[in-house]
């Protein structure tokens, strides 16, 4: 009755042939693809514990433990534990990013680097001294979610529910770290909150105060995109670079290849704004599913009938297409 069923020595050879053809593999082709045999590398897993432990002390009580009948005394001795668990984990993984950065210039597999350690450290001191300041644009973020939202019941609801608020913690810490001098583990931050909330917002980006992001999912925020104060942005945004030519040079790093968002600037869902030469003007409103890739001025609507028409954008400049906040007055989607 089980002739049916694959005979075991038969799946025992597959899987040695599969097990050798892989380790050639490994010996054979481009050496980018894989590391073994070498120095350790950052952990995904470890950078996501690290985020939670992050987020434990930026919004204590709504993640990690309950202190909800912790003393002054309890508190503190908590908070201190918590500070020393995360100071030791965070400069380990910046160590092996830094170390491995170093080895990839070089073409070399040195276990130790003694120069990386001190940076390590370093960047993890200074990003646990700016950890208060941190708490305090994100109360912003949170004060922008509730206002932006009627939907949202209060403070609370938004620091457990909401996948914006989430994404932009994760992106505010991520570069934190960045600006301090890691590389990689901004990256693998911002991809796991991009993972969990489909909310893609590069560590690189440089974004204001009292930033919300609304729904969310399929938003994308590229590395050079510069964000204003109190912007709000709606599902399915993106803030992009314009397609690289086939065989033209890769850009020098640096390079503005996304766009400006000024001051208090709506963009409605399905908005794509691509270019680095491309400004939205303060104040303007970004109706859904527009395709921008030419500077609008300060205090437009741009509709998707207008979004195409160039020549709005010069008549606005003199006052023709502009219009003024009290016409555009109302929050409802263009």
């Amino acid at each position: 009755m089980l002739s049916h069923l694959p005979n075991r020595r038969d799946e025992q050879a597959v899987s040695d042939d599969v097990a050798d053809a892989l380790v050639t593999s490994y010996e054979t082709s481009a050496a980018s693809i894989q590391h073994v045999n070498s120095y350790e590398l950052p952990s995904t897993e470890k950078i996501a514990s690290l985020v939670e432990q992050c987020r434990a002390l930026i919004f204590p009580g709504f993640v990690g433990a309950s202190l909800a009948r912790a003393t002054p005394t309890e508190l503190r001795d908590h908070v201190r534990e918590r500070v020393d668990e995360l100071r030791n984990g965070l400069r380990k993984q910046i160590y092996r990013d830094l170390h491995h950065r170093v080895q990839r210039r070089q073409g070399t597999s040195a276990q130790d680097c003694p120069r990386c350690a001190a940076a390590a450290a370093e960047i993890t001191s200074r990003f646990l001294a700016d950890l208060v300041a941190l708490r305090e644009t994100l109360s912003l973020d949170v004060r922008a979610a509730y206002d932006g939202d009627p939907a949202a019941k209060d403070h609370d609801e938004i620091i457990f529910c909401y996948p914006g608020l989430y994404a932009i913690t994760v992106y505010r810490i991520a570069n934190a770290l960045l600006r301090g001098g890691a590389r990689l583990i901004p990256r693998i931050m911002t991809e796991l909150a991009h993972e969990k909330t489909g909310i893609d917002i590069h560590p690189g980006a440089t974004i204001g105060k009292s930033f919300f992001i609304d729904h969310g999912t399929g938003v994308v925020v590229g590395e050079t995109s510069v964000i204003g104060d109190r912007v709000r942005l709606y599902q399915g945004v993106t803030l992009g670079a314009l397609s690289v030519t086939r065989g033209a040079e890769r850009p020098v790093p640096g390079t503005r290849r996304h766009p400006t968002i000024e001051d208090d600037v709506v963009i409605y869902a399905g908005a794509t704004i691509l270019g680095g030469d491309t400004v939205i003007g303060r104040g303007s409103v970004i109706g859904g599913n527009c395709w921008v890739t030419a500077s609008v001025p300060p205090h437009t609507t741009l509709t998707v009938g207008r979004c195409n028409a160039s020549a709005n954008f010069a008549g606005a400049d003199r006052g023709g297409a502009a219009e003024s906040p009290a016409a555009r007055g109302s929050t409802s989607p263009p």
